[in-house]
């Protein structure tokens, strides 16, 4: 294993060396599912190197919806800027993933074979390497395809259950490219733990249509079980009473929910509802959820006038589940995630705020009671590529002989 990173300057003497710290990882990435693999594991306390072309990764410069790719999944991260497309380029590649403990990627199928950076290639001469690639679909009749997170959603399932009926939607966010990478993390983490035993590594693979298709997979086995195909989500047979979105006094919205019987007591006594608590139509939850064409109706009209800060205050009190309908940027001033350290500051490296501070969502899990934080911003391009040359062997004039003929940046 390589060095490990140098602690931030925040890090204090007693804290403990995060869980991968020496473990050096390399990788060829681009989008949201490979550098995804790479943010978990830097998180984590791995050295990862971003190899990127010398004009960036494109990411950089994405605008609207992919204005925020670049900065959240390449924390954490140091770069080089090498030009894979020149002999030389692909020869310097070689040589930095030869020094890796794990090496990602995610392009299309025989790209990496053509620069001698596949695995075959490069576990002949390291059979210890842990190679982990992210692809659309995994070996089979559909791996020649181009896919999307979008394309497999439609594909997979998603998009039906997600959208009305006859109007399949995708989710809000990134969902298989994000969990693609954190099922390629989670490989890594495994063949790690086998390397200890055996000595040896191997090849990873993630794939989002088998990722798409394992989030759907609770709606395929209720068909399996009953015989039923699952109903798209707004269409859906709610398995409980209570459980949707209120309009309320002034438009607002809250989700508000009584799963069991005892949480639909609490809701009549709260809301003063005692006829429907009392009533035998209403005894169960199944009976409840039988009822709901009409029970539902009557629940809007009923909360139609209270204000939705009122329930949300209500239902606090009394301990039902409930939820505002939020924004994303509305949680950047979220109390629970300001005061837990769930967001941590952080430097944009591109566009118009290059150089400002803004706040990262971090891994939703602690170690030892602590979150995983920012160590290292989010690189500016090239930001290692003269560190590792050197540690390559490669002095000053041949640095500047290989920028000169933009094999390097």
């Amino acid at each position: 294993m390589s060095p490990a990173n140098a602690p931030s300057a925040s890090t204090s003497t007693d804290t403990p060396a995060l869980p991968l710290a020496g473990l050096r990882v390399v990788e060829f990435t681009h989008m949201v599912m490979g550098p995804t693999c790479g943010l978990v594991l830097g998180d984590l306390g791995a050295e990862v190197i971003k190899v990127e072309p010398i004009e960036g990764d494109r990411t950089r410069f994405l605008l609207g919806a992919g204005a925020g790719f670049f900065p959240m999944f390449n924390r954490n991260k140091k770069s080089i800027a090498i030009d894979l497309a020149q002999p030389e380029g692909a020869a310097l590649a070689r040589q930095l993933a030869g020094t890796a403990d794990v090496v990602a990627e995610n392009f299309k199928p025989g790209t990496m074979a053509k620069y001698g950076l596949d695995y075959a290639s490069l576990s002949a001469t390291n059979p210890r390497l842990i190679y982990v690639t992210h692809k659309g679909f995994l070996p089979g009749p559909y791996e020649h395809r181009t896919a999307l997170d979008e394309v497999v959603q439609m594909m997979g399932g998603l998009a039906y259950m997600t959208g009305r009926p006859g109007d399949p939607l995708r989710a809000g966010t990134s969902v298989n490219d994000i969990m693609g990478g954190m099922f390629g993390a989670i490989g890594v983490l495994a063949a790690l733990i086998q390397r200890g035993i055996t000595g040896k590594g191997q090849e990873v693979q993630s794939a989002l249509f088998e990722n798409n298709v394992f989030l759907v997979g609770q709606h395929m086995l209720q068909y399996a079980m009953t015989g039923q195909p699952a109903a798209p989500m707004p269409a859906r047979i709610s398995p409980w009473g209570i459980y949707d979105v209120f309009t309320v006094k002034d438009g607002g919205q809250i989700f508000l929910s009584a799963v069991s019987d005892a949480q639909w007591v609490t809701f009549c006594d709260a809301l003063g509802f005692a006829d429907l608590r009392d009533d035998p139509r209403y005894a169960s939850n199944n009976l409840r959820v039988q009822q709901r064409p009409a029970l539902l109706p009557l629940l809007r009209e009923r909360l139609a006038a209270r204000p939705a800060a009122e329930l949300a205050a209500l239902f606090e009190r009394v301990g039902l589940p409930y939820a505002p309908i939020r924004k994303p940027e509305e949680l950047l001033d979220d109390e629970h995630l300001l005061a837990t350290g769930g967001l941590a500051d952080m430097t944009l490296p591109d566009g118009p705020r290059a150089g400002q501070t803004a706040k990262a969502t971090l891994l939703p899990f602690t170690l030892g009671g602590q979150r995983l934080g920012v160590h290292r911003d989010p690189p500016r391009l090239g930001d290692a590529t003269s560190a590792l040359l050197t540690e390559l062997g490669m002095g000053p004039a041949e640095q500047e002989r290989l920028r000169q003929a933009r094999v390097v940046a």
